[in-house]
């Protein structure tokens, strides 16, 4: 594809009516509203501009774009002026263009003309603009005032800002302001002394700057420039594809030079993103190339054996064979998979279908399962389908948003910028969260009600806000009559309404201020359209799957479903979270949330597949880990999760694994899971294959290969090639033929085809004969599952709790520039930002144990103790602590508790009842696993290459 999308100028008008007009002698109908510029660039007559670009609202300062309106006075710019029914346009002409040069000139002569050796060169507006109005020649030479020696900033890790060759054009200001909403940079001074400024002129690095590439994009010139590019040169092809990080799924074009990526830039067509990004999708790519990778297969018959480089075939048939043995020893039940949430629809699929098909058992499950399957379950019990109700767009239609245990502008953060934005328009904003997150109070965003509730209390709270609906008349009683089930709305409305759910009874439990509760209720209920935005603060409970049907409960009374602006919406962590779960990760179901127990489903796919499945659900991944300490479970296979450092009581994961037989890891480096493996199979990452992903608002878009797998396979063929050497075999030349049977066998995807794709750009399930194009918005008509549930939620506080040698909760979250278990983002420069995880300490309780501002300290819970450096912090309330989990030797799982939701064994990493004292040294398990760490890098450092005795 061409790497410079065409740019109209001015965003494009919503309007429906029409205006037709004429320029340069040319009839253009367009939306009334739309700019001159915008109407001129519809029929291929581009009119110069400098300070315009079509993701930004019209500026008028660069004067470049003037025109001439027959009967009008002046020369208006062409990007402030809408067009008018009738008007005749004219966009070149003598005056015109003595105009715009005198401009240009006036500009070049204040710029460095080094345009051969500029980083731009080839790709600079003002190069083009000086061209298009034919600039030759510029009068005015250096003598005067310049700011040609202004000092450049090279202090961000992934761009340099060169103010000589800076014009002014707040293009970069009003990106961070308006597509991003941090306000990080302004214009300072005025006149000839005006420059841009990162926060109180500081060093970009160190000011509130989050490194979201907005301002870099928007820059016509090389002031902001990518350090990439400086250093490999103009990229010279592009490749659309999907980012593989968070749930929000952001399409970006890999610009390349030959099989290098130069740069990562976000696609002003991507249904999700609409041409934004982040610091991690935007420039955080690196880890695919780097050095830490490991390309060859590798096997070890002990894990304290020095790694063996093996061909493809002896890797895939060692670990075939071991699999076979403990099967022929152990019984059929004893090996089992885990699919990823990082791999394609495609990669997950065969994954499953190996451990069904191939294995003979249903012994599959997925990261999901410590993250969001109390959404798969609350929302299917409730509503019919385990998804989000919305796409990312119908927040720009709420009028009230709730934001309940999630953080989106450090967790989803280009969606979280898409939030700002309409709050900034005015909607109303209520956040339910122990810590105070950046959308509490933020430039030009405040929340109405901040609910800072105590770690554990999410149904006490959901319960208090129902309460107040209910017993002051708040519901949408026509909506529920019409949409949903009446018998059990009365059973819901009856419980809640009782007394001891009250804000005033339950006060003392959430801590929440019961005038907050009935006011932030009340607000929800007739503020207009009313948005319910949820992560894993909510999920990761002993009762997450409760406070999923809470908050459906909730949508559901008000009428706050299956229109734009409304919606329950859990924001899923990881890029293919969603198309994990739709893909059959699960134990109990099949691809399409279809239970393993139903003959009809599984009659379907025996037909498919052409062997007999198994009726019963396998085993969940904790119930693996229990069965591996029992000796029953024996053999694991691990698509990309590093199940070691994610998985909670890793003490407890870690004597698991160690007891495994056989463990086959496919990732990209050697990860603390792969510490503990047998056979080593090397991962692709997203750059390398194709396929598709899911996000959270159930888009499935295209993940396109820009490279070669460095391991010589994609992760599909790597599992193709086990799976046959198991004896099932697998025969697909391409990912598209994997989706051809994804689509036979899953309603939801009956017409999802990359055919379908490469015409659409993406498409949201379901996509079926009954929504051809894909389904934006769910529950429109009618839930579903026919008629809404509703389900009493019984508050059940956790059996985690305080107590005078364990006074503090710890909860814990993710930021902004570290991602997950870090395995990619700690091998970028996003490491900045965030070196090592550090504790969140509110100042009293850290005056009352005597802890100073980054001084060492030691938290300690039932299940472990881990020692991190302090992070003295008003964000957090006093008697709860928090941290990240982005480095392994943090071992924030260390001390996480083995408690997790009662219906689907999600763990509850949110409420950890611990001490925190100063301490002088790591942690016994630290120092342990340090050594041990050593030792397997070690041990692979010693690998012998691929035919050495």
């Amino acid at each position: 594809m061409s790497l410079r999308e065409k740019d109209y100028g001015t965003p494009a008008s919503t309007s429906a009516k029409p205006v037709t007009l004429e320029i340069d002698g040319f009839s253009v109908t367009v939306p009334e509203g739309t700019s001159i510029m915008r109407a001129a660039a519809s029929i291929g007559i581009e009119i110069p501009k400098l300070c315009a670009t079509d993701s930004l609202e019209p500026f008028g300062s660069c004067r470049l774009c003037v025109v001439q309106i027959e009967g009008g006075r002046g020369l208006p710019a062409s990007c402030t002026t809408p067009v008018g029914e009738g008007m005749k346009v004219v966009t070149q002409n003598e005056r015109l263009g003595g105009l715009r040069r005198n401009i240009m000139e006036l500009y070049i002569s204040d710029h460095p003309l080094d345009c051969l050796t500029c980083s731009a060169n080839g790709n600079c507006e003002l190069q083009d603009m000086a061209g298009k109005v034919g600039l030759r020649e510029v009068r005015y030479g250096y003598e005067g005032e310049n700011h040609l020696q202004s000092e450049k900033d090279t202090s961000n890790p992934y761009f340099t800002f060169e103010p000589s060759k800076c014009i002014v054009c707040s293009r970069c200001v009003r990106a961070c302001s308006e597509v991003q909403g941090t306000f990080a940079l302004t214009i300072e001074g005025r006149g000839f002394d005006s420059k841009v400024s990162p926060s109180q002129n500081q060093p970009f690095l160190d000011s509130e700057c989050v490194s979201c590439g907005a301002c870099v994009q928007a820059c016509p010139t090389a002031t902001l420039m990518e350090k990439s590019v400086i250093e490999q040169g103009q990229p010279e092809h592009g490749i659309v594809t999907t980012c593989a990080y968070c749930g929000v799924g952001c399409a970006f074009v890999a610009e390349m030079k030959g099989s290098e990526v130069v740069r990562m830039t976000p696609y002003k067509d991507g249904g999700a993103n609409h041409g934004h990004s982040c610091v991690k999708g935007r420039f955080a790519f690196g880890y695919a190339t780097h050095k830490d990778r490991i390309t060859k297969p590798m096997i070890r018959e002990k894990i304290t054996d020095a790694w063996r480089e093996v061909s493809w075939e002896e890797a895939i048939g060692y670990a075939a064979s071991r699999f076979k043995a403990i099967q022929e020893k152990y019984g059929r039940q004893s090996v089992g998979g885990i699919t990823s949430s990082r791999c394609t629809n495609e990669e997950t699929y065969l994954v499953q279908k190996l451990v069904r098909a191939g294995f003979g058992n249903n012994n599959v499950d997925t990261c999901a399962r410590v993250c969001h399957s109390p959404t798969g379950y609350g929302l299917k019990r409730t509503l019919g389908e385990s998804s989000g109700t919305q796409n990312f767009d119908s927040v720009m239609k709420s009028d009230v948003i709730l934001v309940i245990g999630a953080n989106p502008t450090d967790g989803h953060p280009v969606f979280g910028s898409l939030m700002k934005k309409r709050l900034r328009q005015g909607a109303k904003l209520i956040v339910a969260d122990p810590r105070n997150i950046d959308l509490v109070k933020s430039p030009h965003v405040q929340a109405e009600y901040h609910l800072k509730l105590k770690p554990g209390t999410n149904v006490a709270l959901v319960n208090s806000l129902a309460h107040v609906i209910v017993t002051e008349g708040l519901l949408n009683e026509a909506y529920v009559a019409e949409r949903c089930d009446m018998e059990s709305y009365a059973k819901w409305k009856s419980f809640v309404a009782e007394e001891r759910n009250s804000p005033e009874a339950m006060e003392a439990v959430t801590g929440v201020a019961a005038d907050a509760v009935r006011g932030a209720a009340r607000l929800y209920a007739t503020g207009g359209n009313g948005a319910i935005y949820y992560g894993l603060g909510v999920t990761e409970h002993s009762q997450g799957s409760t406070t999923v049907i809470g908050i459906a409960n909730l949508a559901m009374a008000t009428g706050n479903v299956g229109r734009e602006g409304v919606g329950v919406n859990p924001l899923r962590g990881q890029n293919n979270v969603q198309g994990s779960c739709d893909m059959g990760s699960f134990p109990h179901e099949l691809p399409g949330y279809r239970h393993v127990s139903e003959p009809a489903t599984r009659g379907l796919f025996e037909k498919e597949w052409g062997v007999t499945l198994e009726s019963e659900p396998g085993l969940r991944i904790p119930n693996m880990f229990s069965a591996a300490l029992d000796g029953t479970f024996l053999g694991l296979y691990v698509e990309g999760e590093d199940i070691a450092q994610s998985d909670p009581d890793t003490q407890h994961v870690l004597s698991a694994l160690s007891a495994m037989e056989c463990v086959v890891v496919q990732d990209l480096f050697l990860n603390e899971t792969a510490k503990f493996a047998h056979v080593f199979l090397p991962g692709s990452s997203f750059l390398e294959k194709d396929g598709t992903f899911t996000n959270a608002e159930r888009r499935i878009s295209r993940v396109r290969k820009v490279m070669a797998p460095l391991g010589g396979k994609a992760d599909w063929e790597v599992t193709q090639a086990l799976s046959n050497a198991l004896g099932y075999p697998m025969n697909y030349k391409d990912p598209s033929e994997i989706m051809d049977e994804i689509a036979r066998l899953t309603p939801q995807f009956h017409g999802v085809s990359y055919a379908k794709l490469e015409e659409k750009g993406s498409i949201q399930w379901p996509c079926n004969d009954e929504a051809p194009e894909g389904t934006p918005l769910m529950h429109v008509d009618h839930f579903v599952r026919g008629k809404g549930l509703f389900q009493v939620t019984e508050y059940v506080p956790t059996e985690e709790r305080t107590s005078s040698k364990y006074p503090l909760i710890l909860t814990t979250g993710r930021i902004l520039s570290q991602y997950n278990v870090g395995a990619q983002t700690r091998r970028t420069a996003n490491t900045a930002w965030h070196p090592e995880d550090r504790l969140e300490i509110h100042p009293h309780d850290a005056e009352d144990r005597g802890i100073k501002d980054g001084a060492w300290v030691g938290i300690k819970s039932r299940s472990g103790e881990t020692v991190l450096r302090a992070l003295v912090s008003e964000r957090m309330q006093p008697g709860v602590v928090y941290t990240t989990f982005h480095h392994p030797f943090s071992g924030a799982n260390v001390i996480t508790t083995d408690n997790s939701d009662w219906a689907t064994n999600c763990p509850e990493y949110k409420v950890t009842a611990v001490q925190v004292l100063p301490v002088t040294q790591p942690s016994e398990w630290q120092q342990q696993y340090q050594e041990f760490s050593e030792q397997q890098q070690s041990l692979l450092e010693q690998r012998a290459p691929v035919g050495a005795a």
